[in-house]
């Protein structure tokens, strides 16, 4: 198999989201990967269509899906669990919900490091929910917790959002990191959502260490959200999971969760149980691809806009890029969008901590990587060229 190098205009042809919800663009913004998804995925959904299994989802098939995740679980990461401990659910955003609904106490707060994906922002709003941001400390070479910030934040109890592979600033946390966190949690009497939906997504020199591995009270105060979605490239076919590493989650959802776990599509749950068990090798190839991306993201932005601040992603295919040395105004991403045709996301959408920034999703043909930097730096450089209006 070889990663499809597709243009722009067979991108828009195929119809995603990414590159037809803004028109005349290059799409950059939602994650989405413009690779297509691996072969096992395409056999599985083709067999679902064969044999009609357009129906409710059948036992058997939950129970492949459970069996299929601790086996990745088991080989990817080391972590051991036991199917039953797995439920099905149609995306990480719904089983993020689930865990404020029954999982935590009326009024308790939501804590987001931020900056974080656009989504966790919405969600506590919609249950009644404050939301504390804890900014992240940018250092020379990575990204540390404030744990002083994230303990008072926490005071008194709250819920603590973990995205580990961090979106957007591609943060993988090490063991240590992870057990002071869980000091924390534990010190508080919170409680942790681990989203490691871009888990199967690290490079070299990273290693992926599930939350709930790092000490007996992380495993209990916490509830782990998976995908394959991101990996494959398959968030339409919804299914996600959650795995449940305290005894009383799991009762409490099998007895409350089923207006959850319901509404995860059957095509979805084949999808993802022939990825698990099958999609190793497109996986490996596609990392490769996309690591190669990473590397040539930070070799352009050295070399077209050398004041971006930008620390290339230990994991996921989102990079974060600051822009602030340009003043390109509140809304860095509308400036670039408008002026250069590129879609991004912007990073105030991400938090306070990410004014003046955009995220970029990297998952695309090298070639429109390449042009996406050009045209943000002909834009910008065009911009500081431009003479004064003597009118303003």
């Amino acid at each position: 198999m070889t990663i499809p190098e597709y243009t722009p205009d067979q991108l828009r042809a195929r119809g995603g989201l990414k590159w037809t919800a803004i028109p005349e663009t290059l799409g950059a913004f939602i994650a989405e990967a413009d690779f297509g998804t691996a072969p096992a995925v395409h056999s599985a959904l083709a067999e679902l269509t064969e044999k009609e299994l357009f129906t409710y989802t059948p036992p058997a098939m939950l129970r492949d899906l459970r069996e299929a995740t601790a086996e990745h679980c088991a080989r990817s990461f080391g972590w051991d669990i036991a199917p039953a401990q797995v439920a099905a659910v149609p995306d990480v955003i719904t089983a993020y919900r689930a865990m404020i609904d029954l999982f935590t106490a009326p009024g308790t707060p939501v804590v987001l490091m931020t900056p974080a994906y656009m989504p966790f922002f919405k969600v506590p709003p919609l249950c009644g929910r404050e939301i504390r941001e804890v900014p992240m400390i940018r250092t020379a070479d990575g990204w540390d917790v404030d744990g002083p910030a994230l303990e008072s934040a926490l005071a008194g109890g709250g819920l603590l959002v973990l995205c580990n592979p961090h979106n957007p600033i591609g943060k993988v946390y090490e063991r240590t990191e992870l057990e002071a966190i869980s000091r924390i949690v534990e010190a508080t009497g919170s409680r942790v959502f681990a989203d490691e939906i871009h888990a199967p997504l690290v490079f070299p020199g990273a290693r992926h260490i599930p939350y709930a591995t790092v000490s007996e009270a992380a495993a209990e105060h916490s509830i782990t959200a998976l995908s394959a979605s991101k990996a494959f490239n398959i968030p339409g076919l919804k299914c996600a999971q959650m795995v449940f590493t305290n005894r009383v989650d799991a009762a409490r959802f099998a007895e409350l969760g089923e207006f959850v776990a319901h509404s995860t599509a059957s095509p979805g749950i084949v999808a993802t149980t022939a990825a698990y068990r099958e999609g190793g090798d497109w996986l490996a190839e596609l990392l490769a691809y996309l690591d190669d991306n990473r590397a040539a993201l930070a070799a352009l932005l050295a070399e077209r806009l050398p004041e971006a601040g930008h620390l290339p992603s230990a994991g996921s295919y989102i990079a974060w890029v600051d822009l602030r040395a340009y003043d390109l105004g509140e809304d860095p991403a509308r400036f670039l969008r408008e002026s250069a045709g590129i879609a991004l996301t912007n990073g105030r959408e991400c938090g306070e901590a990410g004014a003046g920034h955009v995220r970029i999703n990297t998952a695309t043909p090298r070639a429109v990587l390449t042009e996406i930097v050009e045209r943000m730096a002909e834009a910008i450089d065009g911009r500081q060229e431009a003479p004064a209006d003597p009118t303003r």
